[in-house]
């Protein structure tokens, strides 16, 4: 089977063309159902939970850029947590009523893939909110890092995460 055309590695790929089919062949077993289907992944089983240094965060996905490492801040709430986005437009907001509370759901705008939500409780931040981020919805480029190449090794490396996370990913999403 030919692998899809993967907008992370070609930034001329639309990912909203890609099916549901097409994105489980492009992402490990946790990011397709947290980006495709909106999941969460458990507190503190993320990625990015500590500083992994200058750089910014792009979308796992499509590989747009997110947030930049200097939004970054320790909410300690088990996820990453950033006061902004990168840039207006980034990211889409949305009503998220889901689960019995009212909360603002952002999304990738390239791919609408899912990230998290943003809340009104950080108040030590610049902007009052915390963003936070699915670990694994976002992959962290080092400053002066070549995004394709990161993205062509995160790709790469798929299969080991999928294996690695098999029984954990089959416990915790019923699989």
């Amino acid at each position: 089977m030919t692998p899809p055309r993967d907008p992370a590695l070609d930034p001329g790929i639309d990912p909203t063309t890609l099916t549901d089919a097409d994105w489980s062949r492009l992402l490990d077993p946790v990011e397709h159902h947290i980006l495709r289907h909106a999941g969460t992944e458990p507190a503190g089983t993320g990625r990015y939970l500590t500083d992994p240094g200058p750089g910014a965060f792009h979308c796992a996905g499509c590989a747009q850029r997110l947030y930049s490492a200097q939004h970054k801040f320790h909410s300690g709430c088990g996820w990453p947590s950033f006061w902004d986005g990168i840039e207006a437009g980034a990211l889409s907001v949305y009503r998220d009523d889901s689960h019995g509370m009212v909360r603002t759901e952002m999304r990738c705008s390239r791919c609408d893939g899912h990230m998290g939500h943003i809340f009104q409780d950080a108040p030590q931040t610049p902007t009052g909110t915390r963003h936070c981020v699915n670990g694994q919805a976002i992959v962290h480029v080092p400053e002066g890092a070549d995004v394709v190449g990161i993205f062509r090794a995160h790709r790469a490396d798929r299969e080991a995460r999928g294996q690695g996370l098999g029984a954990r990913v089959r416990r915790f999403f019923g699989r």
